[in-house]
């Protein structure tokens, strides 16, 4: 089986998920800490844990997988697609293009309070 992977853009997936789809963000947890999505249908399967985790994903429901700028969501709608996923999709341009967009992220406090304290005694 040969199918294309499908992709959308951020305003599409927004709708989507706005929707019901579900955000499945398989960025690695350093990256998630950095940013993240700010939406409620929203997982976090980084790609490192896909192949033992995969299962944890709903197969009946719309998925949009995103990841840093839309290069490794494009592989892992592949491995899903041969899991016998169909409704799943790549997140065109990753999060760069979700914040773009003006879509919600969360930044990490922790990082950010970090930041803030060593540009206050420089």
């Amino acid at each position: 089986m040969n199918q294309e992977v499908k992709e959308v853009n951020a305003v599409t997936a927004h709708q989507m998920i706005n929707k019901g789809a579900l955000l499945v963000d398989i960025r690695e947890w350093e990256e998630i800490e950095m940013i993240a999505f700010d939406m409620e249908n929203r997982v976090m399967l980084p790609q490192s844990e896909l192949a033992n985790r995969f299962f944890e994903l709903p197969a009946d429901k719309e998925i949009i997988v995103g990841c840093h700028s839309g290069r490794r969501s494009l592989e892992v709608v592949r491995f899903l697609m041969l899991q016998n996923f169909r409704a799943v999709y790549s997140l065109e341009g990753g999060i760069d293009a979700w914040q773009e967009q003006g879509f919600p992220v969360k930044w990490d406090m922790c990082i950010s309070e970090a930041v803030l304290q060593a540009n206050h005694s420089s």
